[in-house]
């Protein structure tokens, strides 16, 4: 079984409930801290399920070869009940009325986790 780390987002920057209708970002500097792959899942708070959308698979990973890279290498996943203009590619369906967490996944993590020298951002809310 591969190592795994997980970082759990149930909160805004500003501390409030992360919400399907609003649209948000969370920016992932660059070098991420996996060594094999991450991804970042959105969950269903009423359920505990992965969210169901007509998505096939709500979220955004290092293996995705639709995955949109910035220039200094770092990534940004985009979540709202509708694609973002230009951001399609690393966008995760939200449901309207429906409150959702996001977990973040290191497999095999780098020195960089645990020294804490790379963090992710946190999520965003896009007005």
């Amino acid at each position: 079984m591969e190592e795994e780390l997980q970082y759990i987002a149930t909160f805004d920057a500003n501390g409030k409930p992360l919400a399907g209708s609003r649209y948000y970002t969370l920016h992932l500097p660059p070098d991420i801290s996996a060594s094999k792959f991450w991804s970042v899942i959105v969950y269903d708070n009423h359920t505990r399920m992965i969210i169901s959308t007509d998505q096939p698979w709500p979220s955004v990973f290092s293996s995705c070869k639709k995955l949109v890279v910035n220039q200094d290498g770092s990534v940004d996943a985009w979540f709202g009940p509708q694609a973002p203009a230009g951001n399609e590619n690393n966008w995760v369906k939200t449901i309207p009325g429906k409150g959702w967490n996001m977990i973040l996944r290191l497999y095999y993590s780098t020195e960089a986790w645990f020294d804490k020298s790379w963090r992710p951002g946190e999520i965003e809310e896009v007005k």
